[in-house]
């Protein structure tokens, strides 16, 4: 008898086998159950990590028309298996084309409205790529996935977030990639998504310059006068709270981060660093600008700690509860 859906739904990737991702998934055990945890991975790798850190874990088969919580403990696990053989800690480029099925699976299962959200675990962007499939993350994945979407990554720590103008490119790369259109959107969608899924009414952004002191009036650059300033000003003519060009290296003082409610940082180094070293281990990585939720830790495969049970569940943990606050705040 198939129960009626009572609780959110979550497809959970749990990213690089060999990493730190399958040992996450095992930490799961204590799970409270407030939603639906869907596992997208290999029963057998996860089977077996858990058992090499000692976590009970149980994993049901999923089911699409059961709907109902499987209790602490228990999670759904959709199987796809992982064609090579999984040492903790070793990577195996055999094993890249199943990390993307993982992905394709959960991202299709939003697309159709079959999970509520995703929550991605860590991935090697180097062995994928050694595979032979261009891959640059997570966010522009799914953007293609998702139709060709625009992604917007931003990162979040408590109070503290960041979104990206520009996500994993080269640095000498930066500044061609900004243009005023560009920014524009990246600001707008940020926006919309504080007011509309955040709870945060008008919200006051303050957005970073490009060069050292935000180019010290084109002295040391004019990608501020030239883009950033007529991006800023084109927001505010639409109504948005918006101040800046900030220049990086004060923008993020304790005292300044206390009037905004979210920050444009133009690349991933300028604004990251700062956040990961106020917030590291309890960070969400969210994507904006996609038809569904997807969510992330904030670290990487940490393949040294694989298999170890040295792992923390801080960011997982928060990625799951954000999605679920995410999630409600649309329905």
């Amino acid at each position: 008898m198939h129960h009626e859906r009572r609780l959110p739904r979550i497809a959970l990737t749990p990213g690089e086998p060999a990493g730190i991702g399958p040992d996450l998934v095992a930490g799961l055990a204590d799970f409270d159950g407030i939603a639906e945890i869907v596992v997208i991975g290999d029963r057998t790798v996860l089977d077996e990590r858990a058992k090499q850190l000692g976590r009970p874990m149980a994993l049901s088969p999923y089911d699409p028309g059961w709907r109902t919580s499987l209790g602490a403990g228990r999670l759904w696990i959709e199987h796809i298996e992982a064609p090579r053989p999984v040492v903790p800690g070793i990577l195996d480029a055999g094993n890249a084309r199943y990390v993307l099925q993982t992905l394709e699976r959960a991202a299709d299962g939003c697309l159709r409205g079959e999970f509520d959200a995703l929550v991605t675990g860590p991935v090697q962007k180097s062995v994928i790529n050694a595979a032979g499939f261009p891959f640059t993350g997570h966010t522009e994945f799914l953007a293609e996935r998702a139709g060709g979407r625009v992604p917007v990554m931003m990162l979040v720590a408590g109070v503290l977030r960041i979104a990206l103008a520009t996500t994993h490119l080269p640095l000498r790369r930066v500044p061609d990639a900004l243009t005023t259109a560009g920014l524009c959107y990246t600001i707008q969608t940020v926006a919309h998504a504080l007011e509309s899924s955040f709870g945060i009414r008008s919200p006051r952004l303050a957005v970073c310059g490009l060069n050292p002191h935000a180019g010290e009036g084109g002295y040391l650059g004019r990608e501020e006068i030239e883009i950033i300033v007529p991006a800023i000003e084109a927001c505010r003519a639409n109504g948005l709270q918006i101040d800046g060009p900030l220049p990086g290296d004060t923008a993020f003082t304790p005292r300044t981060r206390t009037q905004y409610a979210g920050y444009v940082s133009m690349f991933h180094d300028q604004g990251l660093p700062v956040l990961k070293a106020l917030g590291f281990g309890h960070a969400v990585n969210v994507t904006l600008g996609l038809p569904f939720i997807r969510t992330s830790v904030d670290h990487g495969t940490a393949l040294e700690l694989a298999g170890t049970g040295r792992g923390e569940l801080g960011s997982l943990r928060a990625a799951l509860a954000l999605a679920l606050s995410l999630h409600h705040g649309r329905t």
